[in-house]
């Protein structure tokens, strides 16, 4: 772990010339860092892109990279459903730059291309998306966008690159709360941006990361180093979790409905089995008695923790509602794909027999 500030140059012609990058140096860890450097080479590696740049925060990736493509006057497409942050920057911070913003269904790629015009610049889409776990089917929205030229930026942090690589399929740039599946341990914050445009991620470093003073801290780059050892480990653990409480939670005469793409039931099941090479850890679902029955439910589960993150080791239980997604208008959830009662769980890699005692528990309080 390179914890320093600041590096000490040879001589004033050593400066000179690694602040001119006429040679390789490290000057000050706000702009680069040796521990930043191999984690965002892991990264890059993992999402089969040829650079990435690492940052403070998930936020801190998606807000640098919007910035990075868009201007004033032009216009954001983003998918319905998003993580509630991102909502807000896409909705809220980006109009004051006088950058409009829509949200389209990214699963009708009908309704994407009619909203498309001659200021669109970007479509940003998650899938699975948050907290719905809706699939969007990235080689015809990639496809889609390339005929009109405007590029594709997928938050891939549910899916992780364990088991989904969107730059492979044409996407231009992937972003990642890294806090969450890449971490694994919640234990540190931090966001990566990749992508195969070497000359976009220097930009996206030096212009935006670097002076708007995103930067990851090499401590918790190192942190993220460790978690990648297990990601692969730890992801068939979580997806195998996962289904056996999806099959469950289905089955639960007291569950309304429950969304995860590993189940023949869920929608994008086809298209998840296509693109993806498994199924993640994210479900959603929804009780019998509305609103009121599923804070019961979250009130009274005691393996699971109540809390918002997820990808962590540890079972994670939520309303997004009410947390997550608070920034959503409660008149509008049901348009922007979410209800009041949806219950959102991360499942974690404890025995899987225990989660579902948890959660039988919970919905028999």
């Amino acid at each position: 772990i390179f914890m320093t500030s600041t590096f000490v140059f040879d001589d004033v012609k050593d400066a000179e010339d690694i602040m001119n990058f006429e040679k390789h140096g490290f000057i000050y860890t706000r702009g680069n860092n040796p521990t930043l450097q191999l984690f965002e080479k892991r990264m890059s590696e993992l999402e089969e892109g040829e650079d990435a740049v690492a940052f403070a925060s998930g936020m801190g990736a998606i807000s640098s990279v919007l910035l990075s493509l868009l201007s004033p006057g032009d216009n954001l497409l983003v998918h319905k459903t998003l993580y509630g942050s991102s909502f807000t920057v896409a909705h809220k911070l980006l109009p004051k730059y006088h950058i409009t913003c829509k949200s389209v269904d990214f699963t009708k790629p009908e309704a994407v291309e009619k909203a498309i015009d001659n200021n669109t610049k970007v479509l940003y889409f998650e899938t699975p998306s948050n907290p719905n776990l809706q699939i969007v089917n990235i080689k015809q929205i990639v496809n889609l966008a390339k005929s009109y030229s405007v590029k594709v930026v997928i938050d891939n942090t549910f899916a992780t690159p364990y088991f989904q690589k969107p730059l492979t399929l044409g996407a231009d740039v992937v972003v990642h709360s890294a806090t969450k599946y890449i971490c694994g341990h919640g234990d540190a914050l931090g966001g990566v941006a990749v992508s195969k445009e070497v000359d976009f991620i220097q930009r996206l470093k030096f212009e935006y990361m670097c002076e708007l003073g995103a930067v990851m801290s090499p401590f918790n780059a190192w942190l993220m180093l460790r978690g990648l050892k297990t990601l692969g480990l730890r992801m068939r653990q979580h997806e195998a979790n996962a289904m056996r409480v999806a099959n469950f939670l289905e089955s639960h005469p007291k569950v309304k409905s429950v969304v995860y793409p590993g189940l023949k039931s869920f929608k994008g099941h086809e298209i998840a089995k296509r693109q993806m090479d498994g199924f993640g850890a994210m479900i959603s679902f929804e009780v019998e008695g509305g609103l009121e029955r599923a804070k019961k439910v979250v009130n009274s589960v005691q393996l699971a923790k109540l809390a918002v993150s997820l990808g962590d080791c540890e079972t994670l239980i939520e309303l997004p509602a009410a947390m997550t997604h608070a920034g959503y208008p409660k008149e509008k959830l049901q348009e922007f794909g979410l209800s009041e009662s949806m219950i959102r769980l991360s499942v974690g890699i404890e025995n899987a027999e225990d989660i579902i005692k948890d959660l039988d528990h919970a919905l028999n309080a």
